[in-house]
């Protein structure tokens, strides 16, 4: 019989299976406070409970959490990448960022992914599966553990797309937020997508305080189908509709992520159309200089044309800011470090 995946019940649910296996239903509680605020990554630590109950829960149920594999420290900042196994062997990467206001976490929400963005290195050898959300939640508590620190916001910005893992997602900012739990505040938490426009209203209709990204990446179809196969499928003005829509609906302005590359999206031109297209939609661009990625042939703006760039923006009243890149020495941004532990290719740990 297959074990119970205990890590991804919310609270009621976790009640109702110690109720099944004939205890009281405030056990089930106290197995929640000890999965989610103690952040036990295993029965034998919960030693609040009976060894008989313990020993039940191991045969019924399972943590099934991440594994560390691998760790890199950034020698230019205090980033930290680390590279996790989750069951069926499949790698995933997390990030650790400092910053004034505190910690950091950016999670990933599947193991590759099947989105196709030409720049992106994740989605090299396509989706290999969908995470749980005790596997996306483990990963902030094993950081937690690691580096004994509160980690107090988090990104869903990792390895694959949220909400092409929508129910998990969703269940995982859930079980993140609640009071008896981690309880990081869901205005804390950002989901990143690449534009999936039925799941963005979706997304809306559960009126949670998250912020969303949207990851734009051009300033019209034409481009944007190049470069974002998603784009064949949903326009560029149902993408910002449905932003602004959100927007709108949640009174929680939007983020839209901007990657520059060279040559393709970072001319001049392109700042004055994409100005005009976002004016009136709450929201601000996140302008990222892209990371290079050799497949692909991209490489990244200019710091000049990145500064000219947002300069325009600015003037055309557009508010942005330009993504301070963090571990850029251990390939911080997403997929690099993963695709390269699969060739079996080696990374130095600083």
């Amino acid at each position: 019989m297959e074990k119970a995946d205990i890590l991804s019940m919310n609270k009621d649910e976790v009640c109702d299976f110690l109720t099944s296996l004939g205890e009281a239903k405030f056990r089930g509680k106290q197995v929640f406070k000890q999965l989610h605020f103690r952040k036990a990554s295993s029965f034998d630590e919960m030693t609040d409970l009976s060894l008989s109950l313990r020993e039940k829960l191991k045969e019924t149920s399972g943590i099934f959490g991440v594994k560390p594999v691998e760790k890199y420290k950034s020698s230019l900042d205090s980033t930290i990448k680390y590279l996790f196994e989750i069951r069926n062997g499949y790698i995933i990467e997390s990030v650790l960022m400092k910053y004034d206001y505190g910690y950091s976490v950016c999670v990933s929400t599947q193991a590759g992914c099947r989105m196709g963005c030409a720049f992106c290195a994740s989605t090299i050898g396509g989706l290999e599966r969908s995470l749980t959300a005790g596997e996306i939640l483990s990963q902030v508590y094993e950081i937690e553990r690691q580096e004994n620190i509160r980690v107090g916001h988090v990104v869903m910005m990792g390895c694959g797309e949220p909400l092409d893992n929508f129910d998990s997602s969703v269940r995982f900012i859930s079980l993140l937020s609640d009071p008896d739990g981690a309880n990081i505040s869901r205005r804390n938490i950002t989901l990143s997508t690449c534009g999936l426009v039925d799941e963005i209203y979706r997304l809306k209709d559960l009126h949670l305080p998250i912020t969303l990204a949207v990851s734009l990446h051009a300033p019209n179809n034409e481009i944007r189908q190049k470069i974002m196969p998603v784009a064949r499928k949903y326009s560029y003005e149902d993408v910002i509709k449905a932003a602004a829509d959100y927007a709108e609906g949640t009174k929680r302005r939007v983020t839209f992520e901007y990657a520059l590359i060279k040559g393709v999206n970072d001319s001049e031109k392109a700042a004055y159309e994409l100005a005009g297209r976002l004016k009136g939609v709450l929201g601000h661009v996140n302008l990222i200089p892209v990371n290079d990625v050799k497949e692909r042939n991209f490489l990244r703006s200019s710091d000049t044309g990145v500064k000219k760039f947002s300069s325009i923006l600015t003037a055309e009243g557009i508010e942005n800011t330009v993504r301070r890149r963090l571990g850029s020495d251990i390939n911080a941004a997403c997929g690099q470090l993963r695709k390269r532990y699969k060739n079996n290719s080696e990374v130095k740990t600083l």
